[in-house]
């Protein structure tokens, strides 16, 4: 009978080890963490256009590429991302590299954003290829070509 009641115990105990080791652990539910916070985008130009006109958000309203020499041009530097302070420089030449116009803007961006340069003479500019380019703290962004008719 001894032998009989040690067997007993011990078998329930192997019975229970099964059971236990059959068992899955109830699965929790996820926590759920709020996504970190993006910083914006490092600021970046994603276009240089030129036209005869611009509309109230500094945007080319009336683009083209050949412009008369009694007009008005205007580049529109078209960007995104954010820096707390960009240095952007429109350098427009004429034919050979001759420096027409040079002027410089420090915007702080912080998302999309316009910025507009301009050139106009009075006398008129004389017929010929033109170009603006664009650089952002001293880097090239963009240029544009253009002609006077």
């Amino acid at each position: 009978m001894a032998i009989r009641s040690v067997r007993i115990p011990a078998l329930a105990l192997a019975l229970a080890a099964l059971a236990l080791g059959g068992c899955k652990r109830a699965e929790q539910p996820e926590t759920t963490s709020t996504p970190p916070v993006s910083s914006p985008a490092a600021f970046r130009v994603t276009s240089v256009d030129v036209g005869s006109a611009i509309d109230a958000g500094k945007r080319v309203a009336a683009p083209g590429t050949e412009f008369a020499p009694n007009d008005t041009i205007y580049a529109s530097i078209a960007s995104e991302g954010a820096a707390d302070q960009v240095k952007l420089v429109a350098r427009w030449t004429y034919e050979d590299g001759q420096l027409v116009s040079e002027d410089a803007q420090v915007i702080a961006p912080n998302g999309p954003a316009a910025t507009e340069f301009h050139i106009a003479k009075a006398s008129g500019f004389p017929e010929g290829k033109y170009k603006v380019e664009v650089t952002a703290n001293g880097k090239l962004a963009g240029s544009r070509e253009f002609e006077v008719k």
